[in-house]
């Protein structure tokens, strides 16, 4: 029998009695603050049970209908003639984007690249830059990774407290993610510290202000432009940079649009990995059985990492606008609705995987999840994510018995990017 999702022990049963007991007309499930606090999972609960196409008609977002169990979303995620990205892929608060547009303008509010596309458009922009994470190159790639995930190891303090986000999961996704742009590897941790600047609001991560937002970005923008530069020029290589510049499809494309598929490079090659390496830390905390199942057989972790994937679910939901009306779980989508496919109540819904709640790393399928998405706008980097978290573990456990977290981690004040600010771990002793 699967046992329900527990709330922050912090927030006592509130939570829950108020999920269960809100009229379901004001349940508002992307509420970043319940994310914040881990609160939101007994809502996912209460829409997949009572209304699992349910709308919310007055949210800091505006309306919107949110989709939260595995078929529904499968149904709308494979539909891209029915449901359209082109409007963007995340709910956006309504206040932050006119104070944004009052602060830097409307120049600033460029789109997330191929992604925001439909067919055709999207499809001749992703295969320009699908070489750079083919499996080909992931294989050359693969000795470079492990060699600097052995480094960052090597170089943790044992018997002290520190902060595992800051020194491992940043650490080695900035690594990798300059290696994929081809961008100066001393200047790695700038592409950390955008992708932070990009997914917050003021007040939030590193970000103090809307003209300090708007400021990061300049400077996100014509140190990509520089690259572009350079590599328009010169001869055609591998990197990610590269690609885009000598593909016949996207050599002519405008600097807001390869400006908007560089933003969509950094956050989908950093959020997504820094945080599911997190989120490996917090499972195994929090089911020592596991951990001691991983210890015993490390060839367990491969499964581990598609299940941790599952489980932390990095990106919590994606949206579209429905270009016509549209049926889903017997609920009419009207045109032009925005429609929230929630990724993190998908993963969890019991009509589709056994024990949704529970983390189970040697699962009889265990790739069965879909924080990747589906259909065209599937995630191009999955392979990338899923090789760097393979690598971090198996050198893992050559080295420490253990890693302790210490206290709860802060997470993220985002119903978008569902993870971790900090979390504090110890290393007892090393093998």
């Amino acid at each position: 029998m699967n046992i329900a999702v527990k709330v922050d022990p912090a927030l006592g049963s509130e939570v829950e009695a108020d999920a269960n007991t809100v009229p379901l007309d004001e349940i508002n499930p992307a509420r970043a603050d319940r994310f914040q606090t881990n609160s939101f999972w007994p809502y996912f609960e209460r829409l997949r049970r009572e209304d699992p196409v349910h709308f919310t008609p007055r949210s800091e977002f505006g309306p919107y209908w949110s989709i939260t169990r595995w078929n529904d979303i499968l149904q709308v995620d494979s539909d891209n003639e029915t449901f359209s990205s082109a409007e963007g892929i995340s709910l956006q608060n309504l206040e932050a984007v006119a104070e944004q547009e009052r602060v830097v303008g409307k120049r600033q509010r460029r789109g997330a690249g191929f992604i925001t596309m439909d067919e055709p458009e999207h499809s001749m922009r992703r295969k320009a830059v699908s070489p750079t994470v083919a499996p080909s190159n992931l294989h050359n790639m693969a000795p470079l990774v492990r060699e600097r995930a052995g480094q960052i190891l090597d170089s943790l303090p044992i018997g002290e407290e520190f902060d595992w986000v800051d020194l491992v999961s940043k650490e080695l996704t900035a690594m990798t993610l300059a290696t994929l742009f081809g961008y100066p590897f001393e200047r790695r941790r700038e592409l950390t510290h955008w992708s932070d600047m990009f997914t917050n609001l003021p007040g939030h991560g590193p970000v103090e202000s809307w003209q300090h937002k708007a400021e990061a970005a300049e400077a996100c923008f014509g140190a990509f432009t520089e690259l572009w530069n350079e590599r328009v020029n010169g001869e055609p290589g591998i990197d990610l940079i590269s690609m885009l510049a000598h593909n016949d499809s996207t050599r002519g494309i405008s600097m807001d649009e390869y400006h908007g598929t560089v933003v969509l490079l950094i956050i989908g090659g950093n959020d997504t990995t820094r945080n599911t390496i997190s989120g490996s830390i917090y499972a195994l905390n929090k089911n020592p059985d596991q951990y001691a199942k991983l210890r015993a057989n490390p060839g367990l972790v491969t499964s581990m990492v598609s299940e941790t994937i599952r489980w932390q679910t990095p990106l919590a939901h994606m949206s579209r606008v429905a270009l016509r009306d549209a049926e889903v779980g017997g609920k009419l989508i009207k045109k032009g609705e925005k429609v929230v496919m929630w990724y993190v109540s998908g993963n969890r819904d019991e009509t589709v995987v056994d024990n949704p709640n529970d983390y189970i790393i040697d699962r009889e399928r265990p790739r069965q999840h879909m924080s990747f998405g589906f259909g065209v706008h599937r995630c191009v980097g999955n392979r990338v994510a899923e090789l760097q978290l393979t690598i971090i573990w198996e050198e893992i456990l050559k080295r420490f018995p253990e890693i302790r977290m210490v206290g709860e981690p802060t997470r993220t004040y985002s119903s978008f990017v569902k993870g971790y600010e900090t979390m504090h771990v110890v290393i007892p002793r090393r093998v």
